[in-house]
């Protein structure tokens, strides 16, 4: 067969190939952002902002008294309306007077001509400024930032003046700046901002972050027990503060997350306070208790078989997560529950001169508390976290012990946390002393800053 040469650069017709580089024009348009540009072939200007019907409708209200004469300013919006409403090209381009000012965020700029600053001069209108005048014109777009925003060069003045206007721009921008940490000088002097640091962080919720701790607070009672004591018939608090000290040694060598070992001891509380429990099937209860919290809070939790390792081999696989479902369904699966945790990592930030020995401190004091039951019933979960945190200050000899900024964040006062921080100072002098040392050995480790091995707060215990 012969080979035929085909010419695809010419089609019938003789007619001009088009689009002959394959190099097409992107779509230049798309979305609600709308360029605006003067007529006279001049490049479009970047706009930071979109053009809403209302900024559309002033930009074509306010250039339509300048319209009347041949040398206003004439822009195009959108798909090339002129916003002086004629429908005709104009060929005269204003320049623009430099603005002795940037404008501020809730300001309207209203351009005049020459015309009626003359007319303005004569009725005892204000002077206008002997600045040099720039060689183009000036076009002011209403963003947030208030910029003012070169265009193109033109061939006559142009003056502007402002009006404060309270625009629905300027209150979303206040409320902005509110949320996001700037506050107003009177607060500044009783607290101190924590968050200033956390507005570009978007896991840290600035904006919402108040509002979380107030409803925390406002929550915290309905996972509280009472004293569950008196209707177990077969354990006592002291076999509850063995299985907690077991506990944390089973949550340390795991090197689980913190939030699971609180979560771990509210879900074994909750459970006894609604179920009577034989003393051979407490440490299956702590067990459950620690896989369900392992399963809520850990991105790895771990297996069954490894909690049957550390019980020494006491229960098999089929006990452990018949318990697990067993308190599952007693607890109504209510696990999201604000615990001492939730309120320590706030207060810990509000301490604001942060540490790595107070940080320990401040979770070694905790523990303490968790530990024993008498703090746990007698002390919300907040009050016990505020009370860690004055306590180990105390112990640190961070003055002032109690700041505004703490008082502010945490909503107690020194005096409402002194019987707290007194029982909690109490117990880190015991801790030493005690048979049950999993806490003691745990926060006497060098990689936890050795602070049990640190002195007692001796103003708090002078004064018990």
């Amino acid at each position: 067969m012969d080979n035929r040469i085909v010419d695809h650069g010419h089609p019938r017709g003789g007619g001009k190939v088009l689009n002959e580089n394959g190099n097409r024009l992107a779509l230049r348009d798309i979305g609600n952002l709308d360029t605006l540009q003067l007529i006279e072939e001049k490049p479009p200007l970047k706009i930071n902002r979109p053009i809403t019907r209302g900024f559309r409708a002033k930009l074509l209200a306010n250039a339509q008294p300048a319209g009347a004469n041949k040398n206003s300013v004439v822009a195009t919006v959108g798909d090339g309306l002129p916003v002086n409403g004629k429908g005709c090209n104009v060929k005269k381009v204003a320049k623009a007077k430099k603005l002795s000012e940037k404008p501020d965020t809730a300001t309207i700029i209203n351009i005049s001509s020459d015309e009626q600053e003359e007319k303005a001069k004569k009725k005892g209108g204000r002077k206008t400024s002997d600045e040099p005048k720039p060689e183009g014109a000036v076009l002011i777009s209403s963003n947030d930032d208030g910029n003012v925003n070169p265009v193109s060069e033109g061939s006559s003045n142009v003056r502007c003046s402002r009006k404060n206007v309270e625009t629905l721009t300027s209150i979303l921008t206040a409320r902005s700046k509110a949320a996001c940490g700037v506050r107003t000088n009177e607060l500044k002097d009783q607290n101190l901002n924590i968050d200033e640091g956390d507005v570009n962080n978007e896991l840290a919720v600035v904006e919402y972050v108040d509002d979380l701790y107030k409803f925390y607070k406002s929550t915290e009672n309905d996972a509280r027990v009472q004293d569950y004591f008196c209707s177990q018939q077969h354990i006592t608090i002291g076999m509850r503060k063995i299985l907690v000290d077991w506990l944390i040694q089973a949550h340390n060598s795991f090197q689980l997350m913190p939030e699971t070992l609180y979560l771990t001891i509210n879900i074994l509380d909750r459970y006894l306070s609604r179920k009577a429990v034989s003393r051979d099937k407490l440490q299956l209860v702590g067990l459950g208790s620690l896989l369900i919290a392992c399963k809520y809070e850990e991105i790895w939790p771990p297996q069954v078989a490894d909690l049957v390792s550390i019980s020494d081999y006491a229960f098999v696989e089929k006990q452990i997560l018949a318990m697990e479902k067993a308190i599952l369904e007693n607890l109504e699966w209510y696990l999201t529950v604000p615990t001492p945790y939730v309120f320590l990592i706030r207060y810990i930030k509000a301490s604001v001169s942060l540490s790595s020995d107070l940080e320990n401190m401040v979770f070694f004091l905790a523990e303490l508390g968790i530990e024993h039951f008498d703090t746990v019933v007698l002390y919300s979960p907040s009050v016990l976290a505020a009370a860690a945190v004055y306590a180990a200050r105390c112990t640190l000899n961070r003055t002032p012990f109690w700041t505004a900024t703490l008082k502010h964040h945490t909503g107690y006062s020194e005096e409402q946390l002194m019987s707290c921080a007194k029982l909690l100072v109490a117990f880190h002098q015991n801790a030493a002393k005690g048979k049950l040392k999993g806490i003691y050995s745990k926060f006497v480790s060098s990689s936890r800053g050795s602070v049990a091995l640190l002195t007692p707060a001796k103003a708090l215990l002078a004064s018990t």
